[in-house]
């Protein structure tokens, strides 16, 4: 008996691969960085664009993420050396978001529109991969904090601003330039970091030791860290401080940071998250004894801008994919995208992805105007980082899961890239704080700096008559604002209100009236169901979706 194979099927009507496009072509985007101040930067951003777009470095994205970092806790020896190996593919993400000053770089920038365009760049560079972007994001962050410590930020501050990425652990003054980590959570207390038990006690040169067990802390292949410690011992105060950990100290010698384990997280698989021990390990103080959270909440503050930037970008990564896939498959003998079903899916997923794309940036914007010196932008700071990082991280989930059931079975499978947007999708709504931390938070700044909230509602006012519904929706949350009982029960809804509110300000005054009648109508009018896809009848779909990344194609 023989076989004779004959020729089954051809392979038709499958998508073509999204690769070798410019992710930066996107106006929802572009238009943000324009109306934020950044304008210059455009040409740059393109530029990064094309690269992540680009077949090579969605191979970098893969391979990052499948070779997980690994542990060596000794050398072959048996000497202690705490180091975590990456796959090379790690590293050159990592370099080139150094490169482009994705770091720490806008604290050196001295032009408007820095940290806007630096956010602008983190979204674009986020579609290559997310979870490479932690350290970036902790090394931006460091910043603002480590000034308070003026000895150790006139040292490093020039090394984590620069555009040279110089992996290993060698002493920071040698090094080209310098990543930031942060240690705050322990295992009794996770968010209540005030019940840490690692305690600092001061050594007669200046400096201090610690002893103690975090919980988490990411990228421990970094440099320098900000960790929390229960100073005592001291003539000062005491009481939980900050203090500032290299990995190696200014003689080469390695400080002790004993790694455990790496965590086996749901999805970030590509960044290394550790539970590092100190024993003996030498810190300098940074801000004064007892105030550790003042002076990390700026590292904090950062790290959540950082959070909305990413959710934003996986938002938009997940859109963008989406949107390849229905408007190249076919069923039913006609384009996905042509179908009416699939047509309100899909906007509806482009309107979600435009308001926290348009939100994230405008807190991006008042970083840049609040290091400026303008009052009313700091208060608006305080306030709208606390509430877009709750809302915009709380989003991304929900609309990755939705992204993917566009592509069927197809999302499914690991080789779409969905599976790791989705597995990536929870973190931001956890790290640097969960929703109800969030939540919280906002009503702490309403309660104890109540001119956040002016400034809030001067953000409010200045769309005041370009949507109806705009007007009566905050007319009612302002209401609600006054109403201090049960406040802590209801914070979840009254912030969710105010990210609304605040997302739909923003969309009448700078996006067209097809967007943000789409918006008011779903949003706040009531017109729109439980489920992505319920937008109204009426809304213009078409003028949504052009504004969706790859419309021409």
């Amino acid at each position: 008996m023989r076989s004779n194979p004959v020729r089954t099927h051809e392979v038709t009507n499958q998508v073509p691969p999204l690769t070798g496009h410019d992710v930066a072509d996107d106006p929802v985007l572009l238009e943000g960085v324009r109306n934020e101040g950044a304008g210059w930067y455009e040409e740059d951003l393109h530029r990064l664009g094309l690269l992540a777009g680009s077949d090579e470095v969605r191979r970098w994205g893969e391979e990052a993420n499948a070779y997980e970092p690994v542990l060596r806790t000794h050398d072959r020896y048996g000497n202690r050396v705490d180091e975590v190996d990456f796959h090379p593919s790690y590293h050159a993400l990592m370099d080139v978001a150094i490169r482009e000053g994705l770091g720490g770089t806008a604290w050196a920038e001295d032009k408007p529109g820095a940290h806007v365009a630096r956010a602008a760049g983190l979204m674009v560079w986020g579609f290559a991969d997310q979870s490479h972007l932690c350290p970036v994001s902790m090394t931006y962050a460091v910043v603002p904090a480590l000034r308070h410590a003026p000895e150790q930020a006139a040292a490093f501050e020039p090394l984590l601003t620069g555009r040279v990425y110089d992996p290993g652990l060698r002493a920071p003054e040698g090094k080209r330039g310098l990543l930031a980590g942060m240690g705050m959570t322990e295992k009794q207390g996770g968010s209540d970091v005030r019940a840490n038990t690692t305690a600092a006690t001061p050594g007669p040169d200046g400096t201090w030791r610690l002893r103690g067990h975090k919980w988490f802390t990411s990228a421990p292949m970094n440099d320098l860290f900000l960790v929390l410690a229960q100073a005592s011992g001291s003539d000062g105060p005491g009481g939980l401080s900050c203090f500032l950990v290299p990995r190696v100290l200014p003689d080469g010698s390695r400080n002790t940071f004993r790694i455990q384990r790496l965590k086996d997280k749901l999805g970030n698989r590509g960044n290394a998250s550790s539970e590092p021990e100190f024993d003996d390990t030498v810190a300098w103080l940074v801000g004064p004894e007892g105030r550790g959270v003042r002076t990390i909440i700026e590292m904090v503050t950062m790290t959540r801008l950082d959070c909305i930037l990413s959710s934003a970008s996986g938002m938009r990564t997940a859109l963008t994919l989406a949107a390849h896939h229905v408007r190249h498959r076919s069923a039913f003998g006609a384009k996905l995208v042509d179908q009416p079903l699939m047509r309100n899916v899909v906007a509806d997923l482009a309107l979600e992805s435009e308001a926290a794309t348009t939100l994230a940036l405008r807190v991006a914007g008042a970083v840049d105007r609040a290091q400026q010196g303008d009052r009313q932008e700091q208060s608006f700071l305080r306030l709208a980082t606390a509430v877009a990082k709750y809302w915009v991280c709380k989003r991304q989930p929900t609309m990755v899961a939705e992204a993917l059931e566009c592509l069927g079975g197809n999302g499914f499978v690991e080789e779409s890239g969905m599976p790791r947007l989705y597995r990536d999708a929870p973190l931001n709504g956890i790290w640097e704080g969960s929703g109800n931390v969030s939540a919280l938070d906002v009503l702490r700044a309403l309660t104890r700096e109540p001119e956040s909230l002016g400034a809030f509602e001067a953000e409010i006012a200045a769309a005041a008559g370009g949507d109806s519904r705009l007007d009566g929706a905050w007319r009612r949350l302002r209401d609600e604002l006054r109403t201090g009982e049960d406040a802590q029960l209801r914070a979840r809804w009254l912030v969710e209100r105010m990210a609304l509110v605040l997302q739909g300000s923003l969309l009448v005054r700078h996006a067209p009236a097809s967007v943000a009648d789409a918006f008011c109508a779903s949003r706040l009018g009531g017109e729109h169901g439980l489920a992505f896809g319920t937008l109204p009848t009426g809304v213009d779909r078409a003028g949504i979706l052009a504004r969706v990344p790859g419309a021409g194609a």
